[in-house]
């Protein structure tokens, strides 16, 4: 399963949710968070060598030997002639097995590990679940093995599952990498919430509190976060601080929204924009400027379009290649993502809002 979606929608939730209901049904559960500039080896042994712990497999025997390779996994460095310091197990206290998962290609090495953890849970009639949280930064080269691994399992109906989560353009790069993989997951987008489940967030926890909001307050909470769940949260919270009683009025949403708006300038947008350079700034704004100019967004909807690239590169009065630069530093710092060729949008929702109010 894929999960994708803008920041703030709730996807790392719904991926620790998952992770739960596994633990529950007392499957092997692993997780780990992709980084551009970290290969999939490292992480993804740690992740697989608590699944196996947790699987509680009665046979010590076996358990050693898939720890074994999983350890053997995590030693192979990609590169021939590694020195000894660059080799790295996940603190597992076995031997390892050597000529298993330790060919160096990380695609036939990644079937072969997933085939002897995925065994291993058969034996006690469980599963394994490996979670991978922005799923996006992954390399080509480890992209392409988990989605080999992946139909590899699936082909031999062993009980591993693989849950991604991810940026909109996740689904691009994984059908990029195996054109297979566009019927090998099931994919999700996470949006915002409809009016009704925004209601829902907010009216039911103050109900628990014995306090309401009116009507005219929901109306209005659902203006201002545009029904995204990070915004929610935020404007919940200072809604409920400053309202001084029940029910709750759209005249406490106003007095309230100053702080939430100062709260959501500092911890969810000033901190990714305090990641750009002055150069990358200057793209980002004139972003948001185009997207105004083409009606891509406005002030309720907001950025969930994209722009053309070239729109962008005029704006600035500059060359759409002169500009390549501050584009792929945006990518590579998950502030912008690209859906389809020759156009952008952010990846944080109201971004360009908070740009063109923003002066600095």
């Amino acid at each position: 399963m894929i999960l994708t979606g803008l920041r703030g929608v709730g996807k790392t939730v719904l991926l620790n949710a998952l992770r739960s209901a596994a633990v529950r049904r007392q499957w092997g559960t692993g997780k780990l968070e992709a980084r551009p500039d970290q290969p999939l080896r490292r992480p993804l042994s740690s992740a697989l060598h608590q699944a196996v712990r947790e699987l509680g497999h009665p046979q010590a025997d076996a358990v050693d030997q898939v720890l074994g390779v999983v350890k053997a996994f995590a030693q192979r460095s990609a590169e021939p002639g590694a020195r000894l310091r660059d080799r790295w197990s996940p603190g597992i206290d076995v031997p390892v097995a050597h000529g298993r998962a330790d060919s160096g290609d990380i695609e036939i090495d990644l079937v072969e590990l997933f085939s002897d953890v995925g065994g291993l849970a058969a034996d006690v009639g469980k599963g394994i679940a490996v979670f991978v949280d922005e799923m996006q930064d992954l390399g080509p080269d480890d992209v392409s093995a988990l989605c080999a691994a992946c139909h590899e399992i699936s082909q031999a109906g062993l009980p591993v599952i693989v849950v991604g989560a991810g940026l909109p353009h996740l689904p691009a790069v994984l059908s990029a990498s195996k054109s297979y993989s566009e019927r090998l997951f099931r994919y999700q987008r996470i949006d915002r919430l409809a009016r009704d489940a925004a209601d829902q967030a907010l009216a039911t926890p103050a109900r628990d509190e014995g306090a309401a909001y009116d009507d005219d307050a929901l109306a209005a909470m659902y203006a201002a976060t545009g029904g995204y769940p990070y915004f929610i949260q935020a404007y919940g919270k200072a809604v409920w601080d400053v309202a001084p009683r029940s029910p709750i009025t759209a005249v406490d949403v106003a007095v309230a929204a100053p702080e939430a708006e100062a709260e959501l300038a500092v911890g969810f947008f000033g901190s990714r924009f305090e990641r750009a350079t002055p150069g990358e700034r200057e793209y980002l704004r004139a972003m948001a400027d185009t997207a105004v100019a083409l009606g891509e967004g406005g002030a309720d909807v907001d950025e969930v379009g994209s722009v053309p690239t070239a729109d962008v590169a005029a704006a600035l009065g500059k060359k759409p290649q002169s500009l390549s630069p501050a584009r792929d530093a945006l990518l590579k710092k998950g502030l912008i993502y690209s859906g389809e060729r020759g156009r952008i949008a952010f990846t944080v929702p109201h971004f360009g809002r908070y740009l063109r109010g923003s002066t600095s």
